[in-house]
């Protein structure tokens, strides 16, 4: 069993950036696929974007497409997420997920098991 700790959240004016990282402790974490999701107060929980368990392959929400990445360092058992040209929309708890045994890093909550415990990002105008 893998457990997923993320920093790095925080306070930051539109137009700047901020790298969310997601520490994983346990012997499998090459064998999930990672991905990040967030929710604003009073909204479900959305899909960021995800990476395949070697990091050759990523998915993005088209809302951050171009402005956000997620990379993996399996040497370290980290996954992050470099967000920039940060925008007040982009202001929720992210948390970072992992998927088991999976090829393409999929997009869907309902497919990953594990969950980390959430950081704030808060964006002002």
């Amino acid at each position: 069993q893998v457990r997923l700790v993320e920093s790095g959240g925080g306070l930051v004016q539109a137009g700047g950036s901020l790298r969310l990282s997601c520490a994983a402790s346990g012997r499998t974490f090459t064998d999930y696929a990672m991905g990040w999701f967030r929710q604003a107060p009073g909204k479900e929980r959305e899909f960021v974007g995800a990476v395949s368990r070697a990091g050759a392959l990523t998915n993005y929400a088209d809302s951050v497409k171009g402005r956000f990445t997620v990379s993996r360092d399996n040497a370290k058992n980290t996954v992050y997420l470099q967000m920039n040209s940060l925008i007040p929309e982009d202001t929720a708890v992210y948390y970072c997920a992992g998927a088991p045994a999976r090829l393409a890093p999929p997009k869907t909550p309902e497919t990953y098991d594990i969950w980390g415990q959430g950081t704030q990002v808060t964006v002002s105008s």
